[in-house]
């Protein structure tokens, strides 16, 4: 089962102005191929399909650990989209055409198939593919799987940070270069321990540092990049059987935190009328109000 906290990983700014063509760029990192729908997905059904998990528990408990944190990254990019989406269309009558810049939009889906919220699909509105799924059941191959899925996450990162100067996108993809660099070596030093390779000979891949990223500095500093979490539970506390030693890339030591991460109070977003969005008016609000005071 999982367990859902109603907070999101980190605190994104508020922005003053929508970004609608920075929305459609971190949609990317949402659902295309590398983007935060494949890494949940592929080390979801990976967590599920397991096999061995006794005998192999180590393995499993890191998957099932990057999985729990992979739902709140796929959480973080979609309140980003909807941040980015701010106030870039009015309340007035529908012969005003009050969305009329999500016809100049890049990424019209935002206006017309959800109310200016984040996509299940890529930066060109291709919806998320189950076959970017890789489980094959060996478990060195599903490992090496990871660690190559991790660093095309990382570089499609890097990318999108490139494109837009937005604060908003790039507090998020800050956070995310290190965390995801973190899970890059997780998936190399399990690779290390089932087979012998040091893998982590060959990072950073691609090859700048997170520190070169000023959205991500703060998080390096917060020793982010060295932390891998239970999430409360005893079952995976063998990760520690993995996740040990010196970070390869900064020579810090590894642990293993028995909890979660804080996280932050998730945004409450405002109501959009011209989107119908939620299509609840005053009256219906009182009519509901009364219905659950008539529950209670």
């Amino acid at each position: 089962m999982m367990k859902r906290v109603n907070r999101i990983a980190i605190e994104l700014p508020r922005p003053e102005h929508g970004d609608p063509n920075a929305a459609a760029a971190v949609q990317e990192l949402m659902g295309g191929k590398f983007g935060e729908m494949s890494t949940l997905n592929n080390y979801m059904f990976q967590s599920f399909n397991f096999r061995g998990k006794k005998k192999l528990k180590p393995f499993y408990d890191i998957i099932a650990s990057i999985t729990a944190e992979e739902f709140g990254h796929v959480e973080l990019v979609a309140n980003t989209i909807n941040l980015l989406s701010f106030g870039t269309t009015f309340e007035a009558d529908p012969d005003l055409a009050p969305l009329m810049n999500g016809k100049d939009a890049r990424y019209s889906l935002h206006f017309t198939t959800t109310a200016q919220t984040a996509y299940p699909g890529d930066g060109m509105g291709r919806p998320w593919n189950g076959e970017f799924v890789t489980n094959s059941g060996n478990l060195v191959a599903d490992l090496l799987h990871n660690y190559l899925l991790e660093i095309g996450a990382r570089t499609h990162k890097m990318r999108v940070y490139e494109m837009t100067t937005n604060p908003v996108a790039r507090e998020m993809i800050g956070y995310l270069l290190v965390r995801g660099g973190t899970h890059i070596i997780a998936y190399a030093k399990a690779l290390e321990v089932a087979t012998g390779v040091e893998v982590g000979k060959m990072l950073p891949v691609p090859s700048l540092d997170n520190n070169k990223f000023d959205y991500a500095k703060k998080f390096m500093a917060q020793g982010l990049y060295n932390v891998l979490y239970t999430w409360g539970e005893p079952e995976y506390r063998d990760i520690a059987r993995i996740w040990k030693g010196p970070n390869p890339e900064t020579g810090e030591p590894l642990h293993v935190i028995d909890g979660m991460p804080e996280g932050a109070p998730v945004p409450d977003f405002e109501e959009k009328p011209e989107q119908f969005a939620p299509g609840i008016d005053r009256d219906d609000y009182e009519r509901i109000l009364k219905r659950l005071m008539a529950n209670m």
